[in-house]
């Protein structure tokens, strides 16, 4: 058997007790039905990609960067939408608005369009939604119907001051980091400062489990993993990268890691007791978690200084990492020892690319959408760079794509759109 498809099938045995309630074609969160950017092995993936695709539906998009998501037989689509960020849900077949809802109040700032950032998540007849200023709501999958909601400044003690001042993480550029569904809790950074930077929800009735820590919000979502023995959620916050014990988000360990404003935005990846966090200044680096006495340690494994990624998250296949490099490079690194095994240079080729591409996992092979618009297909191959072909499909984003029984749903600054890329 193919070493990835291996893999992948043991994760997906290991993880679907992850999933509550999801279809098999579902993509209803960020990257995907586990978090880890991969599709399901149900899923029809294409072998390559052809020189044209066939577009099934646009529909105009409002400002913003959340990207959507795809369950029950809907689309998700967060924007901005009649002066306020808006939740839409629009039909799978043709892109027709089946409701939408009011959230909040938009919030601008100098890097991106007045609108959400954050990625709605779907889980059974449930969508959660969270505003650039910190409002999360619970509404219903059927009808959009408000079911409870929190504010992180007003119930939490979370600062938000948007542009002004030397602040850091969510406090500059609005909340852009999904909550976790898990079990029976919803899993936010919150960024409140007085015992309450993440909390868990009761994910039905909007009840507070339990609170952990004073970090402030940095971009990336929290995720689940089981490390040296542990069951947690990682969470990579504007000041550290920290486990927190999911049965009471007791604080197992701690690693800092300071950068200029709090800019930490890729997912963390995780490999057996091995967590890989990517930031701007303080590079590409591998955590080792082990146990010592009654709790667990933290150490630095490797760093690769001149790999820091930016505000891409990588994927993961087996032991190796692909990711957009600073160079606007393609890269492929060795997880256990944090060396290279291959770079691409030059497949950002538009004045168009400058630093993002949304990475998914299809198959055996590696989709990217870049931020000028165009949809790249790799092989997983850890000994080379392999294409599969390249195709433009719309406009400048900062968006990840979702993957449904073989379309691609993406937006740019103009478009919602379904594309098909698998028959």
């Amino acid at each position: 058997m193919n070493p990835h498809r291996a893999w992948t099938f043991t994760a997906w045995t290991l993880g679907a007790l992850l999933v509550t309630a999801a279809q098999a074609a579902d993509w209803p969160r960020w990257r995907g039905p586990l978090g880890d950017g991969h599709a399901t092995p149900s899923e029809k993936v294409p072998s390559k990609l052809p020189a044209e695709l066939k577009t099934s539906w646009r529909v105009p998009a409002g400002p913003g960067l959340a990207s959507p998501v795809v369950a029950a037989g809907k689309v998700f689509a967060f924007d901005h939408q009649d002066g306020q960020e808006t939740l839409r849900a629009l039909a799978v077949a043709d892109g027709k608005e089946i409701w939408r809802q009011a959230v909040d109040a938009p919030f601008t700032d100098s890097q991106g369009p007045t609108g959400p950032r954050c990625t709605p998540v779907v889980d059974a007849d449930r969508v959660y939604v969270v505003s650039c200023k910190g409002e999360l709501q619970c509404r219903s999958v059927a009808d959009g119907k408000r079911l409870w909601r929190t504010r992180y400044t007003d119930d939490f003690g979370a600062v938000f001051t948007g542009e002004k001042g030397n602040t850091a993480g969510a406090a500059r550029h609005g909340n852009s980091g999904s909550p976790l569904v898990d079990g029976d809790l919803l899993i936010a950074c919150a960024g409140g400062m007085k015992g309450a930077g993440i909390v868990a929800f009761d994910k039905r009735s909007g009840a507070v489990r339990w609170k952990s820590q004073d970090d402030q919000a940095g971009y990336a979502p929290p995720v689940v993993a089981t490390l040296a023995g542990l069951r947690q959620y990682v969470c990579f916050t504007a000041e550290a990268v920290i486990g927190l014990a999911a049965s009471d988000g007791k604080l197992l360990w701690r690693f800092p890691v300071k950068t200029a404003f709090g800019r930490h935005v890729t997912t963390p990846v995780v490999l057996g007791d091995l967590v890989v966090v990517a930031s701007h200044t303080a590079g590409l680096m591998g955590l080792k978690i082990e146990s010592e006495g009654g709790g667990q340690k933290v150490s630095q494994a490797w760093v690769i200084k001149d790999g820091a990624m930016n505000f891409s998250s990588p994927v993961r296949v087996g032991d190796t990492l692909y990711g957009l490099g600073p160079s606007k490079d393609l890269v492929a690194v060795d997880l256990p020892t944090g060396t290279k095994r291959w770079n691409q240079e030059g497949w950002f080729t538009t004045s168009a690319d400058k630093a993002y591409a949304g990475f998914m996992v299809l198959g055996g092979n590696v989709l990217a959408l870049t931020d000028g618009g165009a949809i790249g297909l790799f092989a997983a191959d850890a000994t080379a760079f392999k294409e599969l072909g390249r195709v433009q499909v719309c406009g400048a984003n900062w968006c990840n794509p979702a993957y449904s029984d073989g379309r691609l749903y993406l937006r740019d600054a103009k478009n919602w759109q379904c594309v098909v890329i698998a028959e």
